[in-house]
């Protein structure tokens, strides 16, 4: 790993153990950088500030953690993969949401549900003639449902089990990717 890799590595760290008890809002540069034992030149270096750190860590923690999920009938597992990062990393998405970090958070919640969406999308309309603009649409649309169900179930205090939670949404989108694909589908004249 490089050094690079792990100077950011240990500014997330730092960041997300100072989020467990201080608001994103409060903590600075400084801050950041005692905690680790850094220097300030080092952490701009990196991040241009802690909003970049914040999304920077949404992007290498989750993103991956997902790929394998892709499919019709792995969705599923994908979309628990995100409730257990949230669970797993509680202050720190709650932290994130109540915050004014708030942006990277749903476009973290954003980027990993339309990649899963997309993924699904894309295998199930193979031999269809679909343009790519609906293909986008029905993906947004399912995206955007999923992150304010998510987003709901943050300020609920995450209570709901997440698998009764993906349960309900498989029986309410069962067969309605497809449905909508042969909608968009062109028509052969």
């Amino acid at each position: 790993m490089s050094n690079s890799l792990l100077t950011k590595k240990a500014l997330a760290h730092s960041l997300k153990t100072l989020m467990e008890h201080v608001p994103l809002n409060k903590i600075s540069v400084k801050h950041l950088v005692d905690d680790c034992g850094l220097n300030r030149q080092t952490f701009y270096y990196h991040f241009q500030d802690i909003f970049e750190l914040l999304g920077w860590i949404y992007q290498t923690e989750a993103l991956e953690s997902i790929a394998q999920y892709r499919s019709y009938n792995t969705w599923t597992g994908g979309f628990y993969r995100i409730f257990c990062y949230i669970e797993a990393n509680k202050a720190f998405c709650n932290n994130t949401l109540d915050s004014l970090g708030r942006t990277h958070l749903d476009a973290y919640l954003y980027e990993v549900t339309n990649d899963l969406i997309m993924g699904v999308i894309q295998e199930l309309a193979g031999g269809m003639e679909v343009d790519a603009e609906d293909k986008r649409f029905i993906a947004n649309f399912y995206t955007l449902a999923f992150t304010g169900l998510v987003i709901h179930w943050m300020r609920g205090g995450m209570k709901d089990d997440p698998k009764v939670i993906i349960g309900k949404l498989s029986v309410l989108i069962e067969g309605n990717f497809a449905k909508a694909l042969h909608q968009y589908e062109k028509k052969l004249s």
